[in-house]
Order: C-alpha cells, then sequence, then structure tokens
C-alpha cells in the first residue's frame, strides 16, 4: 500500500459524495438499493466507513439495475460516469461502478498493469435477484456461480461462456412478489456467495453512514450474518484489515454538476 491515512480518507469521502448523488437519483426515479458488504458493516459497526475500508459496496434489485443504467449517465454530475462493460469494452467486470475523476484508485491486481479502462475513484453496483427456497436451488445457484467464476476475467476468461452461465443463473428469478424467497447476487456478481431471506431485505429502512441517511436492509443482523457470521461486530486482528487497493491519488480539481 503506497498511500497514507489521510488520502484513504479523501478517497472515502469522494466515495461518499458518489452515494449522494445515486441516492439522489434513485430517489427521483423511484428505485430501490440498500448499503451491502463492507459498507453495510461500516455503518453498523462504525456509522460511517470501516476506517481501513478502500471501497462501497451498494445493491440493487435487478430489475432496478438495469433501469439505473440506462439512466445514469444522463442524471450524473460531469465529473461522475456510469463504468459497464457494454460502456467500456476493456472493462473487466460484468456489475457497474460510477467513477469520479476527482481521483484514480489503482487496484492490486491493476498493480504494474496496462489497463485501459478508467481508473476514477468508484463505487461497486451490485444486482440481487430471488430464487425459490430449498437445497435444490440453493446448490443449483452455487454450482452456476463456480462456473460463472472459472470463465471470469480472473481465470479461462471466456466472455461467452461466462455471459450464458450468467443468464442461466439470472434465470432463476422469481421475483419480488414471493414474501418466501431467498436473495442472492445476480449472475454478475459471482465472488460472494449470499442466501438470504427476502423478508430480511425487504422492506427497506434507513439507517447513517458518515452523517447521511441512505436505505439498508430490512434485518441488517441476519444480513450481515449471512455474510460474515455471528461476530460480525468485532474488529479483527490488525493483519487481516485488508484493503483492494494499491494506490490511490486524489486531484484537486472543480466538480461542476449538471
Amino acid at each position: 500500500m503506497k498511500y497514507s491515512e489521510e488520502t484513504l480518507r479523501k478517497a472515502q469521502l469522494i466515495m461518499l459524495d458518489i452515494l449522494i448523488e445515486v441516492d439522489r437519483i434513485c430517489k427521483k426515479h423511484n428505485l430501490k438499493y440498500w448499503l451491502d458488504s463492507g459498507t453495510l458493516l461500516g455503518a453498523v459497526r462504525h456509522k460511517g466507513f470501516i476506517p481501513w475500508d478502500d471501497d462501497l459496496d451498494i445493491s440493487m434489485t435487478l430489475e432496478d439495475y438495469r433501469k439505473f443504467c440506462k439512466i445514469a449517465q444522463d442524471e450524473l454530475p460531469q465529473h461522475m460516469s456510469l463504468q459497464t462493460s457494454e460502456i467500456e469494452k476493456a472493462f473487466p467486470y460484468d456489475f457497474a461502478k460510477i467513477r469520479s475523476n476527482c481521483g484514480i484508485i489503482i487496484e492490486k491486481h491493476e498493480q504494474k498493469k496496462q489497463v485501459q479502462y478508467n481508473q476514477g475513484i468508484f463505487i461497486d453496483i451490485f444486482p440481487s435477484i430471488t430464487i425459490k427456497k430449498g437445497m435444490l436451488y440453493k446448490y443449483t445457484y452455487k454450482a452456476n456461480f463456480l462456473l460463472i467464476k472459472l470463465f471470469s476475467y480472473k481465470y479461462l476468461n471466456i466472455k461467452h461462456l461466462r455471459n450464458l452461465f450468467i443468464s442461466i443463473a439470472d434465470s432463476l428469478h422469481i421475483g419480488w412478489d414471493n414474501s418466501d424467497a431467498k436473495v442472492i447476487r445476480s449472475g454478475k456478481f459471482p465472488e460472494l456467495i449470499f442466501y438470504v431471506d427476502k423478508k430480511s431485505v425487504f422492506p427497506l429502512k434507513k439507517t447513517i453512514f458518515e452523517n447521511h441517511e441512505f436505505s439498508v436492509p430490512n434485518d441488517v443482523d441476519a444480513y450481515l450474518k449471512s455474510l460474515y457470521g455471528k461476530a460480525y461486530m468485532d474488529l479483527p486482528p490488525v493483519q487481516k484489515r485488508i484493503t483492494h487497493s494499491y494506490d490511490i491519488k486524489i486531484f484537486d480539481i472543480e466538480r461542476n454538476n449538471k
């Protein structure tokens, strides 16, 4: 890691600016999103970012994610941009990011590589779907995600096969009206196996994150236990406080809104 705590904090505040804009767009267009992963854990445990965290994660329903990706670029301020593999062919991920040109983040896997896509400071947006309860559906989902991961850019990097298994994963989606459904990640994000009751997610509620109010799952405790286990409130030892980035640079530029 080549950056200081001060630089990390500046990057976190740029991520917060992005989140505020995403929240504004979602409210304007009645789209559902919620804080997720380490960002949700930070909201609960620290009322803001986990001090060493260098990314920000939110989730959306698959339907609202698709709507958001259609409208975001026209709604974002000029210094922010939507990033997907459809917009930037070299972008290796299947989910979306919102990037800010107020700085750059070089992730560890990008170190010493000739990257051909925007590396601005970002937040991640993950689509979520629902599947039927039952071990058959759970293990079908898990097996399919292993295939998606196998063909991802990290391993075999065969995009047409990856897209096939992403479509299979997302075809398991039964919609949001079934109260007994389980919420999982869309096939666009196979990195983290996740399986929680729909009633733990909806209806969404609000919590404070960095002195702002954002949407979170209805049963945050159940959600975080599904992600991190029962001891999620315990601080990890220093050697396990892992960051994703190798370097961060902050630019002093004027942020002109549309």
